[in-house]
């Protein structure tokens, strides 16, 4: 390898800070192992090229090659999907750079490094990691500059790279806007991209909600035309569980048709919800949602999307919460309500059938169940005591404290046993309304449980036995209900107003990167060039719009980069003027000279003049040609002597 063709240290430093910058946000999602690993070989890089030292053989290279690809299948037990894919490419980055000798190896530094920043959006599309990418892609920018001319100061640098990544935004802005947009990705994700998501499950178990209600996540966002909901109706319906083996309760199998089995009636809550992934198929709309466009529509009153939910989607829904639903329900599902495992929970068995002899009507026994609640002192915690073999038995006369699933679960076995048919319906209670945007938000920690009974002639009507023991937590959210729980999470407390501000300013930020980048999809596309005039928005029109758009703005960008004068732009000036004045005395130089040797023959033609134009023409190569570049106090010397310059 030539000399020439040898790495300046500072396009080394360059190739280090971009592959730094895009590994660094992978390293929240990467194996604490193999983020290590990529750490060590990036310092000894820079060691390397610190202490002028020459770079690892091709063997040794090879071997942590080898041993790279050992860590990922032992971490990740495969080698293909999307996480081991993007550790194989970190670790392989770091690698790569200690092989970097020359600028062809820098330019795969550069182009690996493009690549892990758009790998972050496999995970997550915010608008913090947004910024990350950019901060990345500036700096790889940067490098990639570096490998060309001669070298300058970090700051120069970077706002030559931050410069041109801001000329780009105009086109990329037309594209966005005019691309036709394709609703879902563009390609297949691997089934892993769908892990690690948080929220309920078609399962429930003792704890399972308290597990999740730890979490501030926000699982929905709703934006209600005109108010919502008063806080007794603020019921998200979630999967609905009636079957029961005397300690989980599971989704029983019904069907599912593509309108709802009641008639709407009642208020009507107009709003639209914009659900986060949570890779399951129902939609969490509050009880009881109309009927709408390519959504499904369960026995047991959920709405489901026809395919699980793994990106965010945004829908329009009217919901009636006194809709009467379940009157005519059929036998087979009263009786899948009814079932109790056998010598499970006895004295909750005993417990339903005292009400039941005690209860004038059927229609009674709810309520005689909930004064029963409210006398046994029932505590409401995230931290009950361990339970014993029969749940319920151990909740309702032992332990007495325990969280919203074990409230609903106590009262639907205890309704069974008084022959009065009931499930749990698993979902979200509450919200918040965000105070920057008046946005409707409900967190993990908003996860509820409750229960609904059937009773003949009224059909299924929903009863929260919670709300008998915590009425706050109906009111003021589990914040309210809970104050000063320290496993609650830290944004959602209420004792902390500062911090819940700037949870309001940031998320309300981060709503509108939702609803204007990532949720602009085909319809909000063709409103918003309805709105401007267009009435066409097939993908001919939009792409004839495109392409005469980008022509336009590529058109404006090239005339404005042309208006730019630079110093190299003031030399020429000044030089063509120096030629202009010997052309006026005789001697003009040939398209073929040089600076120096039409020096030379206009000395000989004037040697009266050959002093100056020696001097001119040798400052003017050394600006150009040399190493002294565009330095000012050398350009503004070359300017004065041209204007003192006046041949004759």
């Amino acid at each position: 390898m030539t000399l020439a063709s040898q790495l300046r240290p500072d396009q080394t430093g360059w190739l280090l800070a971009c592959a730094t910058l895009s590994l660094a946000p992978h390293a929240s999602h990467l194996p604490l192992s193999l983020v290590g690993v990529c750490a060590l070989l990036l310092g000894w890089r820079g060691l390397l090229a610190q202490r002028g030292k020459p770079l690892p053989n091709r063997f040794l290279l090879l071997a942590l090659a080898a041993s790279l690809v050992a860590l990922v299948g032992a971490e990740f037990q495969r080698l293909f999907g999307k996480e081991p894919g993007i550790a194989l490419l970190a670790g392989l980055l770091s690698i790569k750079l200690l092989e970097t000798r020359g600028i062809r190896d820098a330019r795969t530094v550069i182009l690996l490094s493009f690549f892990m920043q758009m790998g972050l959006f496999l995970y997550k599309q915010t608008m913090g990691v947004a910024a990350l990418a950019l901060t990345g892609s500036v700096t790889t920018v940067a490098a990639l500059l570096s490998l060309e001319g001669r070298a300058e100061t970090p700051r120069a640098r970077g706002l030559a790279a931050a410069l041109l990544v801001l000329q780009g935004l105009p086109l990329m802005a037309v594209l966005f806007v005019l691309f036709p947009r394709i609703q879902g990705p563009l390609w297949g994700l691997p089934a892993d991209a769908y892990t690690h998501r948080t929220g309920l499950s078609d399962s429930m178990s003792p704890g399972d909600v308290a597990r999740i209600s730890e979490s501030g996540a926000i699982a929905f966002r709703a934006r209600f035309e005109g108010d919502p909901p008063p806080p007794a109706e603020r019921y998200w319906r979630g999967p609905v569980l009636s079957d029961f083996d005397g300690r989980t309760w599971r989704q029983a199998q019904g069907s599912v048709t593509d309108t709802p089995s009641y008639r709407s009636q009642g208020i009507a809550y107009t709003y639209t919800l914009t659900l986060e992934p949570h890779n399951r198929r129902w939609l969490l709309a509050l009880d009881f949602p109309a009927a709408a466009p390519e959504l499904r529509y369960s026995s047991d009153f959920q709405l489901l999307a026809q395919a699980p939910v793994h990106a965010r989607r945004r829908l329009d829904l009217v919901s009636h919460p006194a809709t009467r639903v379940g009157v005519d329900e059929s036998d087979s599902v009263l009786r899948q309500a009814l079932y109790l495992p056998p010598k499970s929970n006895p004295r909750t068995l005993a417990l339903g059938a005292r009400l039941r002899a005690e209860a004038p009507a059927s229609d009674d026994i709810p309520a005689l169940a909930i004064a029963h609640f409210k006398a046994s002192r029932l505590a409401y915690t995230l931290d009950p005591l361990p339970f014993g073999q029969d749940d319920v038995d151990s909740f309702l006369f032992d332990r007495r404290q325990g969280f919203c699933e074990h409230f609903a679960a106590a009262f639907v076995v205890t309704m069974r046993a008084a022959g009065i048919p009931a499930r749990v319906v698993t979902g979200y209670q509450g919200g918040e309304i965000n105070s920057v945007d008046g946005t409707f938000v409900v967190r993990q920690s908003d996860a509820h449980a409750w229960a609904e009974v059937w009773l003949a002639g009224k059909g299924w009507q929903r009863i929260d036995p919670t709300a008998a023991s915590a009425p706050r937590r109906i009111d003021s959210g589990l914040a309210g209900a809970l104050p000063g729980i320290d496993r609650l999470p830290l944004l959602a407390r209420s004792d902390l107003p500062l911090l819940r501000a700037l949870r309001d300013n940031l998320e309300a930020i981060d709503n509108r990167w939702n609803q204007w980048v990532l949720g602009y999809n085909p319809a909000r596309q063709q409103a918003l060039l309805s709105a401007l005039g267009l009435a066409r928005t097939d993908w001919v029109s939009l792409t004839a719009l495109l392409a005469a758009a980008g022509t336009c703005v590529a058109g404006l960008l090239a005339a404005w980069a042309l208006r730019q004068r630079s110093p190299a732009d003031a030399i020429d000036r000044d030089w063509a003027r120096f030629c202009q004045q010997l052309a006026a005395i005789g001697i003009p130089r040939e398209p073929w000279e040089g600076p120096l040797d039409y020096a030379r023959r206009a000395s000989h033609r004037r040697p009266d003049l050959a002093g100056s134009v020696a001097a001119i023409a040798t400052t003017y190569a050394n600006l150009r040609y040399g190493q002294a570049g565009t330095d000012p106090t050398t350009v503004q010397r070359f300017h004065q002597s041209i204007k003192a310059f006046r041949p004759r």
